[in-house]
């Protein structure tokens, strides 16, 4: 410990002894309170011994209190002042395996600090010592940097988090970022393995979820059916591991009859039914589960994006414009089969349809980030005849003036 003269004040420095550092700074006064305050309290915890500065242990609950208890045993029995030659000892056990001595000895060192301060990398840790210490400052603190640090490396920790310590804003947050990302971020990293089934399921069952199309949502379910059953491997696998893995196991699925007959039967034949009047979806009732969905994901650059869909005979160019920093636009056009845009692959795999009308139910939603909340912009649900000439081959445009981040996606 150095110390330095200031007049009538003396500033001391106090450093952690052991492999942790804590640096405080104390201001020494003249007067009663001197002695007081340079009476310092041993904390026994996690196989160290802290040394701390008694006047500091007033931010956490748990050691005040610990202190409280101590300092009992402490007063002399004629003046009721602390003895001098008593050093006063606390312990507190800790069972929480996310609590670090690292993590600790950030959350002891901030309890030297006027504002809590947290890295996003040691929130997780710290936000756990927080807790276990009832320290509220530095605990909202790091729900503050886990809310706005959200990552496809630490949204199922934050979301485990959220949920243990009952945060439901943090919980809002990683579910709305995974209805979002699931996808187009969180399908292709390793870290899909560490995402709870609570949180799979509902974001599966949620409207608001995003995804390029319905067999990019298909992959990346078996891509979590995978990892699960093989925790070993260590990075994502080829999509061709995946089809070879799930292919032996087609036979005992059929045995057992995962996917039961009156419901494959009924896909099918509704499948058939449509292709077979026009591409009509006459037995689709519930537009919330059965309507296919298409998706684009807007980056700052090209201004311009666009796909081509097919269904049923019938084509779609998805449109999604940038005008300038903050204006968008979005829209699907029917095309014709036999226009330049549409690839030979596509229209010569694919039924065609001669119809010139076709009305068609669709809803076109936006969702972006904005000053770091999700928002979501929509058409609503529409019913619209398209023909294959302008204007009636253009659906409702959706314009939004607002900067932005986008991910664009189609109901039909």
């Amino acid at each position: 410990m150095g110390r330095r003269k200031l007049g009538k004040f003396h500033m001391s420095v106090f450093f952690k002894l052991g492999n942790f550092k804590i640096f405080g700074f104390q201001l020494l006064l003249p007067g009663e309170l001197l002695e007081l305050k340079s009476t310092y309290v041993t904390l026994d915890c996690l196989g160290f011994e802290w040394e701390l500065h008694r006047m500091y242990l007033f931010k956490s609950h748990v050691l005040s209190q610990l202190l409280a208890e101590a300092t009992q045993h402490s007063l002399s029995p004629s003046t009721g002042s602390i003895l001098k030659s008593k050093k006063v000892t606390i312990a507190l056990e800790i069972s929480d395996q996310d609590v670090t001595r690292f993590a600790f000895a950030v959350a002891l060192k901030n309890m030297y600090n006027s504002e809590p301060e947290v890295n996003e990398e040691d929130a997780l840790g710290i936000l756990a010592a927080a807790e276990v210490l009832q320290f509220p400052s530095l605990f909202q603190k790091c729900i503050q940097v886990m809310r706005r640090s959200i990552c496809p490396t630490n949204v199922c920790s934050y979301y485990t988090a959220g949920c243990k310590y009952k945060q439901p804003s943090l919980i809002a947050l990683c579910e709305r970022w995974t209805e979002v990302n699931l996808v187009p971020q969180l399908g292709s990293q390793i870290c899909l393995r560490n995402l709870p089934l609570e949180l799979l399921q509902k974001v599966l069952k949620s409207p608001r979820l995003f995804t390029i199309n319905e067999f990019y949502l298909l992959r990346t379910a078996l891509y979590w059916v995978f990892l699960q059953q093989n925790p070993k491997i260590q990075i994502i696998p080829s999509y061709d591991t995946i089809l070879r893995y799930f292919s032996r196991h087609l036979e005992e699925l059929w045995k057992i009859n995962f996917f039961p007959l009156p419901w494959l039967t009924r896909i099918l034949s509704d499948h058939y039914h449509a292709l077979e009047n026009g591409g009509d979806m006459a037995f689709q009732a519930d537009f919330n589960t059965q309507a296919v969905r298409f998706g684009l994901l807007l980056r700052k650059e090209p201004r311009y994006h666009a796909e081509i869909i097919s269904i049923y005979g019938f084509f779609f160019e998805l449109k999604a414009i940038k005008h300038d920093a903050s204006a968008y636009s979005f829209y699907m056009k029917r095309v014709r089969h036999a226009d330049p845009i549409i690839s030979y692959f596509t229209a010569d795999r694919s039924p065609v349809s001669l119809q010139k009308e076709r009305e068609v139910k669709y809803e076109i939603k936006a969702q972006c980030q904005i000053d770091g909340k999700w928002e979501e912009f929509t058409t609503e649900r529409v019913t619209q005849s398209f023909g294959v000439k302008k204007p009636s081959s253009k659906s409702q445009v959706r314009k939004k003036q607002k900067k932005l981040t986008n991910y664009f996606k189609i109901y039909i």
